[in-house]
């Protein structure tokens, strides 16, 4: 009853797939602080679409963006 929960599929959640760099703090003092990141899937009637925003915490605005087909194991402007 007072058990860890599980994930719907009835299997354990894994360790975190990266260190929390910010500890949970979401806040910032100025412009250019702290970033946020997420990847979303888009299903679309042909194929699917991966939308990947950066968003500045200080002013809360979309400050980069990239669209693709597909999930790139490399950042957008990395060389």
């Amino acid at each position: 009853m007072f058990g860890k929960k599980r994930a719907k599929n009835g299997k354990k959640p894994g360790p975190p797939a990266h260190d929390d760099l910010v500890r949970r703090d979401f806040t910032a003092t100025a412009p250019n602080r702290l970033w946020l990141t997420g990847i979303t899937e888009h299903p679309t009637s042909e194929s699917k679409l991966y939308l990947c925003a950066i968003k500045d915490v200080f002013s809360g605005r979309i400050v980069g963006y990239s669209i693709s087909d597909r999930v790139k194991r490399a950042w957008p402007w990395t060389p």
